[in-house]
């Protein structure tokens, strides 16, 4: 199983949504960079959801639900459908992410508008000792 991020800003569609919806599309992404991360995408992956307004914060976790697949009205972009799994309470701010000192290297921390990435395994390991009763 791999792991990625996705960002999104709450105000367009938030955990919230997901979680009352059960079930969406990802796309939009048009970033070069950003598509590498969703062509990676296999089902069963997880993806952690990551808030990119107000306070920033990773917010829940969703499965990519299906294989990915090209845009319905642009084949040259891909698009994945990804299904809620669960909030994770409290967030975890990119502040605090910063702060461990652990992912410098990372490209949440070093491109900040890049909106879907792989996470890292020392980042996985990390939050599952934030969040030890959430299979992550």
């Amino acid at each position: 199983m791999s792991y990625f991020l996705a960002k999104t800003d709450p105000e367009t569609y938030s955990i919230d949504d997901l979680a009352r919806e059960k079930k969406t599309v990802w796309d939009g992404v048009k970033n070069p960079q950003a598509l590498r991360a969703i062509r990676a995408m296999r089902r069963g992956d997880l993806l952690f959801i990551y808030h990119s307004m107000g306070t920033a914060a990773v917010v829940g976790l969703a499965r990519v639900a299906a294989d990915v697949r090209p845009a319905p009205k642009n084949p040259k972009l891909v698009v994945a459908d990804v299904e809620y799994c669960c909030k994770l309470e409290p967030p975890t701010t990119l502040r605090e992410i910063k702060e461990s000192g652990r992912f410098d290297d990372w490209a949440l921390v070093r491109q900040s508008r890049l909106s879907t990435m792989p996470a890292p395994e020392a980042f996985v390991e990390w939050m599952r000792t934030r969040y030890p009763k959430t299979r992550i």
